[in-house]
């Protein structure tokens, strides 16, 4: 087990969306996690306007736990916009992102710690990718299409199992709704100067639930947001 210096208290935040069926199970293994390092840790549930029993689900767990914390959106915002919520609403010194989708092992956040003491952001990169092929065609030309408009230092921007340190995000002004976070964080970041590695996580197969972030109408509004972001990025002066 590595424990970095900068882990003197943790946030693990992730959105969820329909996810009944692995928001337990994310939140049981959040709890385990973060207990077996000994130190102050929340975990943050965003709840984006589910209308299953996610949210239900979440409550019931915070009762048990009151180091767990559930934040609603009333009605569904989007994916950028829940991972927004999220990562504002993280209140300790390091703040571990991921998805709600249980295709990541928690444990696997002994990686990231692994780097955190040497840069400012640990970006994990997925090691053989286990979804159908055609979204892994689209996240390695989306990745690439990034990399060539915003200079992102990544090899797997849109990768849920992330590492900051809290400062970082401290006035950070997000505006992504969609797909785009991913990107927008990281190229906000390093515009900023802060320092980004990255290092690669296991990656495994949803067993329960379904993507619903990549539907036509999201990645259109994606694709708009990405024209206003290099706008943004192109007009913002470096630090």
């Amino acid at each position: 087990m590595i424990r970095p210096k900068a882990l003197t208290s943790l946030s693990i935040v992730f959105p969820c969306y329909n996810e009944e069926a692995n928001v337990a199970t994310m939140i049981e293994q959040s709890v385990k996690t973060a207990e077996s390092y000994g130190m102050d840790y929340e975990v943050v549930v965003v709840d984006d306007g589910s209308r299953d029993r996610t949210s239900e689900i979440v409550k019931k767990m915070a009762a048990q736990n009151p180091k767990v914390r559930l934040v609603q959106h009333e009605k569904n915002q989007g994916y950028g916009a829940a991972v927004r919520t999220a990562l504002k609403g993280a209140k300790k010194d390091l703040v571990f992102f991921t998805d709600g989708d249980n295709q990541f092992h928690l444990s696997d956040i002994d990686k990231l710690f692994s780097r955190i003491d040497d840069c400012d952001v640990v970006a994990g990169y997925r090691i053989s990718r286990q979804d159908k092929w055609h979204r892994r065609l689209n996240g390695f030309l989306w990745t690439q299409g990034n990399k060539v408009l915003f200079q992102i230092p990544v090899r797997d921007v849109d990768c849920a199992f992330k590492l900051f340190r809290r400062k970082v995000l401290d006035g950070l002004e997000l505006k992504s709704k969609q797909l785009l976070i991913h990107a927008e964080v990281i190229a906000r970041l390093r515009k900023r100067g802060w320092r980004i590695q990255e290092i690669g996580i296991p990656h495994y197969p949803r067993t329960a639930g379904k993507a619903t972030a990549t539907g036509l109408t999201r990645i259109l509004r994606t694709f708009a947001e990405t024209a206003g972001l290099f706008q943004d990025i192109s007009r913002e002066k470096r630090p």
